[in-house]
């Protein structure tokens, strides 16, 4: 199984794989979005050590059961051969109600066939109010012409 771009990446190409794992993950669907990562890939997300596709989906599937109204944006920060940097920012509430913007970066390493084999993840999380929001679309993928992380200052 090939999951194009493939390294390695040029600008163009990183682009493109950075939205569509974004559009993944805006999908919310942990059986679709582990197929993007190899059978033994490996993660730190936070404080939290991953190994397998099968921790990846479950990972997932918790992380968007507390996390509700999950609404992502990512953007290329650097990119070379195999490798792509991250910013981004999300915006989810909790079951109180209460609403996170959380800020930050990933390093991720990819196979010759185009899958994830290495993913390290900064976050921190920021309680906002309803009226501070900014990511505001449908459930699924960010439109197009919603404003990128730069455009709306974060």
């Amino acid at each position: 199984m090939t999951r194009p771009p493939l390294p390695p990446f040029d600008q163009e190409s990183a682009i493109i794989k950075v939205r569509r794992a974004e559009d993944a993950w805006n999908g919310r669907d942990p059986d679709a979005v582990s197929l993007a990562y190899t059978p033994d890939s490996r993660w730190r997300n936070r404080s939290e050590f991953i190994e397998g596709r099968e921790e990846i989906r479950n990972f997932l599937a918790r992380k968007w059961t507390r996390e509700l109204d999950y609404r992502l944006i990512k953007e290329l920060w650097a990119y070379q051969g195999n490798r792509i940097a991250v910013r981004f920012a999300y915006e989810w509430r909790d079951h109180s109600g209460q609403w996170f913007r959380s800020y930050g970066n990933e390093n991720w390493e990819f196979d010759d066939a185009g899958l994830m084999r290495l993913r390290i993840a900064s976050i921190n999380d920021l309680p906002i109010g309803d009226g501070e929001r900014l990511f505001h679309w449908p459930p699924g993928p960010r439109p197009h012409d919603h404003p990128s992380l730069s455009e709306l200052g974060l």
